[in-house]
């Protein structure tokens, strides 16, 4: 990334973060960037391209943290704990730029589908990775435990939706995450 998208991308970052959503303009975007506008058109067609590459951002950090370390815990249903924990207060201490980054995704733009696809795959992985703790590159997934990573994700991005919506707090997103994690790795046992 050169220099010039970088401060685009972390001036959209900040805008977000202090007004939300609405607040992340191209032209203001590139006022404090101290870019010509072009250079951001050139880049981002509008602001939902800007917020997905924050969202990028955002993810890829959270992938090396995940990749750099275990979570704690001996069961897969103690370690998707942790991480649904730590990952939902992570979120929940820059309310605005979650919520303007869940819109995004949430947009329905159709240009962002790619994005919004790997986003959510990468979010997958993430998820799989951290229900297999050590054992995550010791063989390959099964389908269960692909579906199970996949589910877990969709619920995670509906109840965070949920809450950036006002419906509930992050402490109850923690809780939506921990009882579907106990039931689906129950339901999965049961057979």
């Amino acid at each position: 990334m050169d220099e010039r998208t970088e401060r685009i991308i972390m001036v959209a970052m900040e805008l977000a973060e202090r007004d939300g959503y609405d607040a992340v303009r191209l032209r203001d975007v590139a006022a404090q960037a101290e870019v010509a506008l072009g250079t951001v058109y050139r880049r981002f067609t509008r602001k939902e391209d800007i917020l997905a590459a924050v969202l990028n951002l955002q993810v890829s950090a959270l992938k090396t943290m995940i990749e750099n370390g275990t979570m704690p815990g001996k069961t897969p249903e103690d370690r998707l704990g942790t991480f649904f924990e730590e990952a939902t207060m992570l979120l929940a201490e820059r309310p605005k730029l979650a919520s303007a980054m869940l819109r995004t995704v949430a947009s329905g733009v159709p240009h962002l589908a790619e994005r919004v696809t790997r986003y959510h795959g990468e979010m997958s992985e993430i998820i799989l990775r951290v229900s297999r703790g050590d054992n995550a590159t010791d063989e390959p997934p099964t389908d269960e435990d692909l579906l199970i990573a996949n589910m877990l994700q969709n619920m995670w991005f509906a109840s965070l939706v949920g809450w950036t919506g006002g419906l509930h707090e992050p402490a109850q997103v923690v809780e939506h995450l921990k009882a579907a994690t106990r039931l689906l790795f129950n339901g999965a046992k049961s057979k």
